[in-house]
């Protein structure tokens, strides 16, 4: 199977590993035909992204053992599903992404300009 390829034409880096995501829970948002969420771009969590999804009925903060879900904090890193990032920028409350950890399968959808809005820069923390 060939390399995926991110955001920006390169090898796609895994997103988080604490906490695990991804479709595949392998740390990694990959374009997958069986993912119907396309679970594909690597967001770094912010409290107004975390309300806004809680809010559309994804609660991303509780905690949920029994599917291994730790709950998130803003600051963690998880690949979210494209259409709710969608959303989430057409209401002005779309969380950082991760260039070089979203899978390039999301430009077909979403204009590289406007990925590049919402790039995440560790030095502004």
């Amino acid at each position: 199977m060939p390399t995926e390829q991110n955001a920006l034409g390169t090898d796609l880096e895994p997103c988080s590993t604490d906490p695990e995501t991804g479709y595949l829970r392998d740390g990694c948002c990959h374009h997958l035909d069986e993912d119907r969420g396309r679970h594909e771009i690597c967001a770094v969590m912010t409290e107004a992204f975390l309300e806004f999804s809680k809010a559309r009925g994804n609660d991303l903060i509780t905690p949920r053992p029994q599917l291994d879900f730790p709950g998130l904090d803003p600051g963690d890193r998880w690949c979210v599903c494209l259409g709710r990032w969608v959303e989430a920028a057409d209401e002005g409350v779309a969380p950082p992404v991760v260039l070089e950890a979203t899978s390039e399968a999301v430009l077909e959808t979403v204009p590289f300009s406007t990925l590049l809005e919402h790039e995440y820069e560790a030095d502004s923390e």
